[in-house]
């Protein structure tokens, strides 16, 4: 079925089984610069899964690269370990490389014990929030000696291939970047000053390691970083790295710091594909392309069509680490898809704690959170096809019990429908088509336009019951908020009601801003007309951008907290702040909202009471659980487990997680 995707491929002299590779991705599994047990559980899995290469990284080449939040592989006392993680590896099935860094002006001193970074120049980074110490020319020889040194080690460690990091605005991209780079010597003014020292390194790490140990470099294909370098000079980069001793070249999208998405839901799959097939026509090695390569007729696609040579799989082999295994074995329609929520990934990542997965309970915990056979199998009632419930049923019915499921409407899914509706947030509903999947594998009896009561559980007499009743949106006191006119959001996102022109929306947090959004598309001209009209220069380009934004509703959001986007994840929240930035919505702070009457609606602002009319009003004030069921259970004297937002409101990682946890901890 993917005959592309799962034929061999050389690199160097090494034949990779496939053309899977799972790039390296910061997790913070450990924070005193190490290996452990979980990092060693985590990257096995990944291997046993089917893929290709599986890379350990980011490794750290020395204490001014990041800090101790990465492993290091800065002495020979790391060897032992390392090796003993390429060995576990390469016996699940994969080739074993390894990534090494050094963070440049981007290492955060709150992870460096308050150390200043270096950097090519002293530039201040809005990533790390800190100005960067100007490193001498005897720094950088040593920082170039650290990454060969590093290099020779990870041989050593028996490694089979080693990764240089030259993107995401990291050191060696700021000493490309004309923006980052200000220096007047050897190593910055003209393209070949500041290639020369990634230039340097690779030629030096070729002579140590040899003529047939694979180096790989993986680079910005643009880093989309106004004033840096475009896919206009990357190619160019390219060539200098092939020119060195690279032997792949594994090309990603911008910098952290640039204004363009390169991971969330609102990137296309397959969006920055094109960087990938413009770095294969400037060389001759093989390329590895990255970046929403969600699903394995796409990743086909692109190799068949000569884009690329190989494809990372990050996050989604987080979601599913036995996407290559099910894909291989012809059954796609079986992977758990990662839907680029960013939940448990990049929104962990970027406050310091260890990288988990919304719809994978068990990444990052696959030492611990094992799938148990049940020693005797029994009869378990699941109540409520949300995310929670459907994980619950289908985890309890993979371990060997008799599932019933129950659902109150007339589809499983959820609060899944509602939460996929907004602009760009329709991979959500890839998780309700998972499960239907698994629902048809396992054989799950299922009750659809069902109401469970104490008399139905009496009838059933189940041995266990998990509840996952849900939740239900909050009416707040406001007067008038019953009358006409008034929406709940939950309602405007699930039916699509006809409304007026203007429109106000109650609450700022997630669902609010996501309901503006939705909103402030309606009128807008779609993808596919933008593309007939441009490629048929019907409209100046100022005018399609005007009809890209401009809709036919005119959108203002209330919140009572002096700022907006709660519930909003970090990686997300200025993401959707441009987008509704562009569509004109306004956005009103710090405004207590008393009533709507007659189209008028009056709110409180800095201590001063105003009226504004309005056609419509959305309330989006929240959330809370439902528990009649839950309530009553103990009549029953039936063991239960309530999970998911009937507990207490929370993300779709909640539900999922608590649902695997009841089954594993109380099933099992």
């Amino acid at each position: 079925m993917f005959e592309t995707l799962f034929s061999p491929i050389h690199i160097n002299k090494t034949q990779i089984k496939n053309r899977i590779v799972y790039p390296s991705m910061g997790v913070l599994y450990s924070q005193d610069g190490k290996l452990n047990d979980r990092y060693l559980n985590y990257y096995v899995e990944k291997a046993r899964g089917g893929a290709g290469i599986v890379t350990v990284g980011p490794v750290g080449i020395d204490e001014s690269a990041i800090g101790h939040f990465t492993p290091q592989l800065d002495n020979d006392d790391a060897i032992e370990s390392f090796s003993l993680l390429a060995r576990a590896i390469q016996a699940a099935g994969a080739k074993a490389w390894v990534q090494l860094m050094h963070a440049g002006a981007y290492a955060r001193p709150e992870y460096m014990g308050g150390t200043q970074p270096v950097a090519p120049s002293p530039v201040y980074s809005q990533y790390s929030k800190a100005e960067a110490r100007e490193m001498t020319l005897d720094e950088i020889k040593a920082v170039q000696e650290d990454f060969v040194k590093s290099a020779a080690r990870a041989k050593m460690a028996g490694f089979d291939g080693v990764e240089i990091i030259g993107s995401a605005g990291y050191l060696i991209c700021q000493f490309l970047s004309p923006l980052r780079n200000r220096r007047q010597d050897e190593y910055g003014g003209s393209f070949e000053n500041r290639t020369r020292f990634a230039r340097e390194i690779i030629e030096e790490m070729r002579q140590i390691l040899g003529p047939d140990y694979p180096i790989t470099v993986r680079m910005a294909g643009n880093d989309f970083v106004a004033g840096s370098n475009t896919d206009l000079e990357t190619p160019e980069i390219a060539r200098v790295y092939e020119k060195a001793g690279v032997d792949a070249i594994s090309v990603t999208g911008g910098w952290h710091e640039a204004h363009v998405p390169q991971l969330t839901m609102s990137v296309p799959r397959g969006a920055y594909i094109y960087l990938a097939q413009t770095i294969k026509e400037a060389v001759s090695i093989p390329v590895i392309a990255s970046n929403r390569v969600p699903e394995p007729k796409l990743a086909e696609k692109l190799l068949r069509d000569g884009q690329a040579d190989l494809v990372n799989l990050g996050r989604v082999l987080m979601a599913d680490p036995f996407w290559p295994q099910k894909a291989g074995s012809g059954h796609p329609e079986r992977i758990m898809p990662c839907v680029a929520c960013l939940q448990g990934c990049m929104d962990e990542l970027v406050v310091g704690r260890p990288v988990k997965c919304m719809v994978n309970p068990r990444q990052g915990y696959e030492g611990e959170r094992n799938i148990i056979q049940a020693d005797k199998p029994k009869r378990v009632l699941v109540i409520g096809a949300g995310p929670g419930g459907l994980e619950a049923a289908v985890r309890a019915a993979e371990v060997g019990h008799k599932v019933e499921l129950y659902e109150k409407t007339d589809r499983i899914g959820g609060q899944l429908w509602i939460a996929g509706t907004p602009p760009h947030k329709q991979e959500l509903w890839r998780i309700i088509e998972y499960y239907s999947e698994m629902i048809k594998v396992l054989n799950i009896k299922v009750h659809m336009n069902t109401m469970v009561d104490l008399d139905l559980i009496r009838q059933l007499r189940p041995d266990y019951i998990i509840a996952a009743e849900g939740a239900r949106p909050v009416q707040p006191a406001i007067e008038g908020i019953g009358g006409p006119g008034v929406f709940n959001a939950w309602d405007v996102l699930a039916n699509d009601p006809p409304l007026g022109r203007k429109i106000a929306v109650l609450g700022g947090g997630a669902v609010g801003l996501e309901t503006a959004h939705f909103l402030a598309l309606k009128g807008t001209i779609s993808d596919s007309v933008l593309r007939f009209l441009f490629s048929n220069n019907a409209e100046s380009p100022e005018r399609l951008k005007q009809l890209i934004f401009q809709g036919s509703k005119q959108i203002t959001v209330f919140e009572k907290m002096p700022r907006v986007g709660n519930g909003v994840g970090r990686s997300s929240i200025w993401g959707l702040m441009n987008e509704l930035r562009k569509h004109g919505v306004r956005i009103v702070n710090r405004a207590s909202v008393h009533s709507f009457h007659d189209r008028m609606l009056s709110y409180e602002k800095d201590g001063k009471l105003n009226s504004e009319e309005f056609d419509n009003l959305i309330v989006a004030v929240g959330s809370r659980p439902v528990r009649e069921l839950a309530e009553a259970l103990p009549e029953t004297g039936i063991p239960f487990t309530v999970i998911g937002d009937s507990l207490e409101p929370g993300q779709i990682t909640d539900a999922i997680h608590q649902a695997f946890l009841a089954v594993m901890n109380d099933l099992c």
